[in-house]
C-alpha cells in the first residue's frame, strides 16, 4: 500500500483539476427518514475528486475496485462528473491508475480504447492486465538475472550492473575482460532507464521504460553456425522500432520479446515452422508468433533452451501456452511431440488451477499458482522437478508435494535447478546440488527477505 499523499503534492493537484466538477444534487427532502442516508452521501457526492484520489492512491487493485461495484450501489452508479460521466467511480479510478503507468501513458487514445476492448471492455480489467504483467517481469523493481556464465543486476532507478564471464562482450562494458565484481554499464545507456533484463549464453538484452531493446554479446547463437561476431556495448535493436517492448527472454537457440499490447515476437530458429515461421539461426527480424495467440493478451514469456512458454491474460484467470521442441514432455501436453504453433496447456484447467506466473529452465518448467502452489514438468534430471529422482520426465504439470506447507510467491527454473521463494522469505532449492550449496541459500534468503515481491 502506498504512503498517504500530501494534498499539496503535484499528483493531487492534477486529479482535482481534472475532476473539479461537483455533483449538484438536491439534498432537500421532506422525508425525515432520509436524514441518515443524506448525511452519509453528502461528503462523497460533493467531493468526487477527493473520492477518486482515495480510490486511485492507496494500493487498491483491479479486484478491489470490482468488489466496490459489486457490493455497493453508490459505486455502481455513473460518476456524474467530467470527463467520464458515463463511468462508475471504480471505473474512473481504474483508468486514472492505468494512466500512471508509463507503458499505458505513452499509448494513443485509439490504442488505449483497443486495449480496453481486448481486455473485455472494462478499465478494471485493463488495470488487472497491467498489474499481472508488471509483477511477472518485475517492471519498476530491482532484479537480479543469472545466466550460464554471467549475471545482470537492474536497480529500481534503472541502472544496470554486470559481472561474470565476458568472452563475447556479454557484460556490455565495451571489452571482453571477465569481471568478478558488479560493474555499472555506462556505454550507450546514459539517460536511459532500464526496467527489465534477459540473460542467455554469452548474450544479454535490456528493455527500457520507453519500450526500446538493447542487445550485446554474441550476434548469433553459439554452437549453431555462429560466426563468433559480437557486440561488447549495448546496441539498440533497430528491427524492434515501432514495437513497445515490455519483456525480453533469451533461450538457447532463439530469443523472444513481448509487446505492450500482449503480442509475442520471436527471433531465429523457425526451422520446420517451430515458431510458426521458417527462419534460420542468424535471423534478426522479429516475427509475430502465429496461431491462437496472435489476438490474445500475453502477460509473460519464458524461453527455455528450445521451447517457449507464454502466460495469457483472461478476465477469469490466466492460461499457459507452449510451443516448439517437445522432447521430454516439457510442453506439458502429455506427449513429447514438437508443436509449430502455440497450444494451450489444458491440464491446468482440468485440475482447476489458476496459474499466476511461469518459468522455463533449459529442459524443464515450473509454474506458480494463484494459491501459492508450485507445479513442474519436463525433464527430471538431478531431481530438478522436485518430484523425486525415480521419474525420467513428466509430461503434465504436477504439484510439488514437498512444498505443500509453503506458500510460494516467486520461482525460477535454471539448467537443472529450481528455486522457490515463499511468502515468509524462505528459499527452497531442488535439482543439481553441485550448482548450489548451503551458504548460497542462506545468502539468498537474507537478500530476498529484504525484497518486496
Amino acid at each position: 500500500m502506498q504512503r498517504p499523499m500530501d494534498a499539496t503534492g503535484n499528483r493531487a493537484s492534477v486529479v482535482i483539476k481534472l475532476h473539479q466538477t461537483v455533483n449538484k444534487t438536491n439534498y432537500s427532502s421532506s422525508n425525515p427518514c432520509d436524514a441518515n442516508e443524506i448525511t452519509e452521501q453528502i461528503p462523497l457526492a460533493a467531493n468526487p475528486s477527493i473520492l477518486l484520489h482515495l480510490l486511485s492512491s492507496y494500493g487498491l487493485d483491479a479486484n478491489d475496485l470490482a468488489a466496490l461495484e459489486g457490493t455497493c450501489k453508490f459505486f455502481r452508479s455513473p460518476a456524474n462528473f467530467q470527463p467520464d460521466a458515463a463511468l462508475s467511480l471504480p471505473e474512473v479510478a481504474a483508468l486514472d491508475t492505468c494512466c500512471q503507468k508509463a507503458m499505458f501513458k505513452s499509448m494513443k487514445h485509439e490504442e488505449k480504447e483497443k486495449l480496453k476492448q481486448r481486455c473485455g471492455g472494462s478499465w478494471k480489467l485493463v488495470l488487472g492486465y497491467l498489474l499481472v504483467g508488471e509483477r511477472n517481469y518485475r517492471r519498476e523493481k530491482s532484479q537480479v538475472v543469472a545466466g550460464p556464465g554471467h549475471s545482470i543486476v537492474v536497480t529500481t532507478k534503472g541502472d544496470v550492473y554486470s559481472f561474470g564471464a565476458n568472452c563475447s562482450g556479454q557484460l556490455g562494458l565495451g571489452n571482453t575482460e571477465d569481471q568478478f565484481e558488479p560493474c555499472l554499464i555506462i556505454r550507450s545507456l546514459q539517460g536511459i532507464r532500464i526496467t527489465q533484463a534477459a540473460v542467455g549464453t554469452r548474450q544479454t538484452m535490456l528493455v527500457s521504460d520507453t519500450g526500446s531493446v538493447y542487445k550485446f554479446g554474441l550476434d548469433a547463437f553459439a554452437g549453431w553456425g555462429s560466426s563468433g561476431n559480437y557486440t561488447s556495448s549495448p546496441k539498440l535493436l533497430e528491427s524492434l522500432k515501432g514495437i513497445f517492448v515490455v519483456q525480453a527472454s533469451i533461450g538457447g537457440v532463439f530469443s523472444s520479446v513481448l509487446s505492450r499490447e500482449g503480442q509475442v515476437y520471436t527471433f531465429s530458429w523457425g526451422r520446420e515452422a517451430r515458431h510458426g515461421h521458417a527462419s534460420d539461426l542468424t535471423d534478426v527480424e522479429p516475427r509475430l508468433l502465429s496461431g491462437p495467440l496472435e489476438n490474445a493478451l500475453v502477460v509473460q514469456i519464458a524461453a527455455g533452451y528450445c521451447y517457449l512458454l507464454m502466460l495469457a491474460y483472461q478476465p477469469t484467470g490466466m492460461s499457459v501456452y507452449s510451443v516448439s521442441y517437445g522432447l521430454g514432455g516439457k510442453l506439458g501436453h502429455e506427449h513429447n511431440r514438437n508443436l509449430g504453433i502455440p497450444a494451450l496447456v489444458q491440464h491446468f484447467h482440468a485440475m482447476d488451477v489458476k496459474p499466476l506466473s511461469i518459468s522455463a529452465g533449459a529442459f524443464h518448467c515450473s509454474a506458480l499458482a494463484l494459491d501459492g502452489r508450485v507445479f513442474s514438468w519436463g525433464w527430471s534430471r538431478y531431481g530438478c522437478l522436485g518430484q523425486g529422482c525415480a521419474v525420467e520426465w513428466v509430461s503434465l504439470p504436477r504439484e510439488v508435494e514437498g512444498l505443500k506447507d509453503a506458500k510460494a510467491r516467486h520461482l525460477s527454473a535454471g539448467d537443472y535447478t529450481t528455486f522457490v521463494v515463499a511468502d515468509n522469505g524462505d528459499v527452497y532449492f531442488f535439482g543439481w546440488a553441485a550448482s548450489c550449496n548451503t551458504w548460497i541459500l542462506r545468502l539468498l534468503s537474507r537478500i530476498l527477505r529484504a525484497w518486496s515481491f
